[in-house]
């Protein structure tokens, strides 16, 4: 029996290009020998293997699409399942090894090689549908296209259990038209909306056609039948797109794992149907709706695909593993590129102001954030280094006149990529000098600002702070030599990667505010992880790719609000308020504050990256360029329509990394600062609620016993809670003057 072609006209197999929609794979038993191992070791190892390969297979039959299973003459199995129509014969032979663990028959790799069949006693697995053999939509090298569209009447029908199209039957009432309405609205108007609503109103290019035509199949596949020719009549050819390649990707959808109702179509259905319920204001999406959404990836519940240009290439060259901690750190190089941006928050309109700090142990991956960095700020850097040029030669001008009475005037450059090994006096005065746009400064050790700064530590943090709120910031000196600056708006945004142990020497004060701006992602655990083959590195393309975009954020200017984006602000604050209501939480409560605002900040330098995706997929560079001088509004229009469900997930996504690692690295430090004795809030002479000994108090009625306050501390601090850490509450309050101890042995607030 052949499995994976099917035979030339006249019989044979020899020179046979037709694939089936079904893949042949022969497993056999190749033991590696071990030491000291004799002829019965190796029948008993033979014999284990031989009963755990059909548990193996049987387990992930789904998965694999599983037709056939039998034991082969040789003592080894057969295996037949559904071919994966986007991959090649040896590659859909190498996916079912990679899935099952066991290696293929490397000699057995060709599409014409055959099996011969065993008894029925060797068959441990069948379904019928393995007879249904017909030739798979994708053609192969060499073949033409007459052929491809023989094959392509083939009629085609509903799997069995995930409901993907495959050859065989067709619908009910096969040969009669498909609809071309779905609940009386046009499929021409439906994918005429989806680019609307999922693509700024921009149908699929020729550097796009692939993906967005593959993601239109998956989204269509849920209201036309799960079929294939349904949808080939559906969903057109875009740009000069080859129709065998159209029918390609679609089949590959029909293919792949069936997930939910799509939020995408969701949207795109509501948009063209009347709402009889009204929804809250900008949300297109129900909450059931949101359960259903596919399975997530990469960055916490985005797939990689679904993010824009830019950011997919930064996640890339580091890895997957890496993606919130390289997308934290790229976001401050967005905003200073993005520098005359505004965004409305809560009312208050600011720059993308943003400090970010990644934390991880030594040789946890950090370094190949270094130059994703160096490629955002390729330009900038560039320009830079014009003016430190113009620098140098004005410091040799000054030595050869030093003894001369008229001295060269220095000039004010503006330096915008500013090195954090730097006096406060110099830095200020280069913060100055940046002709009101947004400073920039990284460093891969964070040591260097614990070292530089460690006598003015206070300085850095206020100068960081007031950059963050974009505020007034000055300084003032008697000399006339000093330095002296004026700066309407400070905006500096800044990037440090070190240790855990770095981020405490640098963030050392956990009341003033300042580790509340910082946003801080984590490198994950690879202690154990095995050393890759092929590890991530910064690609030419991708560097390309990325600076085309760095390339087009500045010709942005404007105040914009995203209405959207603000109610999935207050959305997810309002959801921590509540969540922290529960058990008295006031280190996170407090938090989730800022980290709404950097979320937000992060999030819209997201949605400008795949503004500018957008206008280079239409337009290329140089027509995207030409189009954001010509249209100075343009970005604000297309950035309104960027704020679809994906970029509201990623808020989520942000937001709730940004709390997590804020409480993960700093909740004792600042529980314990703010019970510290040393820490002077409020009105003076007045004790203050810190802690939660407070919470204790005013759960406890005027008047109460010994047992009451245990149980009380054990509902608020936990089941650890012993008699003596009660009684010395109680002694504590009893000093300070807030319960007395009656006759009775009962306490009663004062």
């Amino acid at each position: 029996m052949n499995y994976s072609c099917l035979p030339n006209d006249d019989g044979t197999l020899k020179g046979s290009k037709r694939m089936s929609t079904t893949v042949g794979m022969d497993v056999d038993w190749t033991p590696s020998p071990l030491p000291h191992e004799g002829e019965e070791q190796i029948a008993a190892r033979k014999e284990e293997w031989l009963k755990k390969v059909p548990e193996m297979v049987l387990s992930k039959k789904d998965a694999l699409g599983l037709l056939m299973l039998e034991r082969s003459a040789s003592k080894g199995f057969h295996l037949v399942f559904r071919r994966r129509e986007e991959l090649s014969q040896e590659d859909n032979l190498r996916w079912a090894s990679d899935l099952l663990g066991v290696e293929y028959d490397k000699g057995a790799k060709d599409i014409t090689r055959v099996f011969f069949t065993t008894t029925e006693a060797e068959l441990i697995y069948l379904d019928d549908a393995i007879f249904r053999q017909t030739p798979s939509q994708l053609p192969l090298q060499g073949e033409s296209s007459h052929s491809q569209e023989l094959q392509h009447t083939t009629p085609l029908t509903h799997r069995e259990g995930k409901g993907e199209g495959l050859p065989g039957e067709g619908l009910p009432g096969e040969g009669l038209p498909f609809p071309t309405h779905y609940h009386g609205i046009p499929f021409k108007d439906i994918v005429k909306k989806y680019w609307e609503v999922n693509n700024n109103g921009f149908e699929p290019t020729q550097g796009d056609r692939d993906t967005l035509t593959y993601q239109l199949a998956c989204d269509l596949r849920h209201i036309c039948g799960r079929n294939f020719e349904w949808l080939d009549q559906v969903i057109p050819c875009y740009d000069g797109f080859p129709i065998e390649e159209k029918r390609a990707k679609i089949k590959s959808a029909l293919s792949s794992e069936f997930n939910g109702f799509p939020i995408r179509l969701r949207n795109v259905l509501n948009s063209l149907t009347p709402d009889p319920s009204p929804k809250g204001e900008g949300s297109s999406y129900t909450d059931d709706e949101e359960i259903n959404a596919p399975a997530p990836l990469p960055l916490g519940g985005l797939g990689l695909k679904r993010l824009p240009q830019g950011i997919r290439d930064s996640i890339d060259a580091v890895g997957p593993a890496l993606a919130m901690p390289v997308v934290t750190a790229v976001c401050p190089c967005i905003g200073t590129l993005a520098t005359g941006v505004t965004l409305d928050v809560h009312g208050q309109k600011k720059g993308l102001n943003l400090i970010s700090y990644i934390a991880g142990d030594f040789a946890s991956g950090k370094g190949g954030i270094d130059p994703v960095v160096e490629a955002w700020m390729s330009e900038i850097v560039a320009l830079d280094k014009m003016y430190q040029m113009q620098e140098d030669e004005w410091r040799a001008k000054k030595r050869a006149a030093k003894n001369k009475k008229e001295q060269p005037e220095e000039p004010k450059l503006p330096v915008r990529c500013l090195t954090l090994n730097n006096t406060v006096a110099n830095l200020a005065e280069r913060l100055a000098n940046t002709e009101g746009k947004h400073a920039f400064s990284f460093t891969p050790e964070a040591d260097t600002v614990a070292q530089k700064w460690k006598s003015t530590m206070s300085d850095f943090s206020v100068m960081l702070r007031q950059s963050y709120d974009g505020t007034k910031y000055e300084r003032e000196a008697r000399s006339a030599d000093a330095v002296n600056v004026h700066i309407e708006k400070l905006l500096w945004n800044v990037c440090m990667c070190g240790t855990p142990d770095a981020l405490y020497r640098v963030v050392s004060n956990y009341t003033d505010g300042f580790q509340s701006r910082i946003a801080v992602a984590r490198t994950p655990d690879n202690t154990f992880a095995p050393l890759e083959d092929k590890p991530p590195v910064l690609t030419d393309r991708q560097r390309e790719r990325i600076q085309q975009v760095a390339h087009l954020l500045p010709l942005m200017y404007g105040e914009v609000v995203l209405p959207k984006l603000e109610a999935k602000g207050r959305e997810w604050v309002e959801r921590i308020r509540l969540e922290t209501m529960k058990n008295d939480d006031r280190t996170r409560a407090r938090q989730r504050f800022r980290v709404c605002v950097t979320a937000q900040r992060m999030t819209c330098c997201l949605m400008l990256c795949k503004v500018c995706e957008t206008l280079i997929q239409k337009h290329g560079l140089s027509g995207a360029e030409a189009k954001l001088k010509q249209q100075p509004n343009l970005w604000k229009e297309m950035l309104l329509k960027a704020q679809t469900p994906t970029m509201m997930e990623a808020y989520d996504v942000i937001a709730d990394s940004l709390l997590e690692n804020a409480l993960y690295f700093f909740r004792d430090r600042i529980e314990n600062a703010f019970l510290s004795r040393d820490y002077a809030g409020g009105m003076h002479g007045e004790r203050q609620k810190r802690g939660k000994n407070d919470s204790i108090f005013e759960r406890l009625d005027i008047q109460f016993t010994f047992e009451q306050a245990m149980q009380h501390s054990v509902v608020v601090k936990g089941a650890n809670v012993t008699h003596n850490t009660v009684r010395q509450m109680l002694k504590n309050w009893r000093k300070q003057g807030l319960v007395v101890l009656e006759e009775d042995g009962n306490y009663r607030k004062l």
